[in-house]
Formats: C-alpha cells, sequence, structure tokens
C-alpha cells in the first residue's frame, strides 16, 4: 500500500499540475483543499524539490510549482522517492535488494518467483504512467 506521505504527494503534484496557469502555489492553499498538516506537506515538498521535480519561489508571489511537465514525472519515480521499493519483498527489489532472512534459497523459492512477475507488472505500469495520466482522470 502506498504510505499517506506517498498518496499526499501526489495530491500536491495533482495540484499543481491543475494550476499551471499560475507562477506558484502556496503550500496552504493545497493543505486546505487535501485536509493535509502545512507541516507534514511541507516536508513533502521539500523532498521533491531535492528530487527536481518541484521548484520554489520565496517572498511576494512565493509559493511551490512544477519544473517538469505532468508527462514527465513517471509515478514510480515519487513512489520510489518517497516509499521506497516497490517490490513487495526485499529479494526481487531492483533498487533495494536484500536476501529474505528466512528463506534458504531464492533459487528454490516458489514465492520469489511469484513476487518477481508481480513486481515485474507493476513496474510495467508504474514506469510508463505519469502525473498526467492522473490529472487526465481529475
Amino acid at each position: 500500500m502506498l504510505s499517506k506521505k506517498t498518496k499526499y504527494a501526489f495530491h500536491a503534484l495533482t495540484f499543481l499540475g491543475k494550476n499551471r496557469d499560475q507562477k506558484t502555489v502556496l503550500i496552504q492553499d493545497i493543505a486546505a483543499e487535501y485536509g493535509i498538516s502545512h507541516k507534514f506537506l511541507e516536508n513533502i515538498l521539500l523532498e521533491l524539490k531535492k528530487a527536481g521535480i518541484l521548484g520554489s519561489k520565496k517572498g511576494k508571489g512565493g509559493g511551490y510549482y512544477l519544473i517538469k511537465e505532468p508527462k514527465d514525472v513517471a509515478l514510480s519515480k515519487v513512489i520510489r522517492l518517497l516509499d521506497g521499493p516497490i517490490a513487495l519483498l526485499p529479494c526481487v527489489s531492483l533498487n533495494y535488494y536484500e536476501p529474505c532472512v528466512e528463506c534458504q534459497s531464492e533459487v528454490k523459492c516458489g514465492l520469489n518467483k511469484v513476487m518477481i512477475q508481480v513486481r515485474d507488472e507493476m513496474l510495467n505500469v508504474l514506469e510508463n504512467k505519469s502525473l498526467a495520466d492522473i490529472l487526465d482522470k481529475e
């Protein structure tokens, strides 16, 4: 399941994407729209900024804005940034691989084989869907 942090990030990105005609959007506007704590949202937006997805401007007329086109913000990037691995088991993760402590042999593990298929299908969707796909649905 996606964490609250990641769901809020998608809400914020959606809000910013829908308001691209404005130069910047205030944190309090996003927080009020979705009922998100201002401080929690600020931390999320800072992570998205550090990742090169958002920009910000201080002072009068300040706020956050999308740096990238919505079509260039892959859902998988946001999930990995905020939640870490997409894979359901550490032994099948492409970017965060760790052997399962309780597993005797990955080669013989049937769960490992099934979870590789699950990971591949999830990645196929998440890497080929973007913020633009979310914007089109709302």
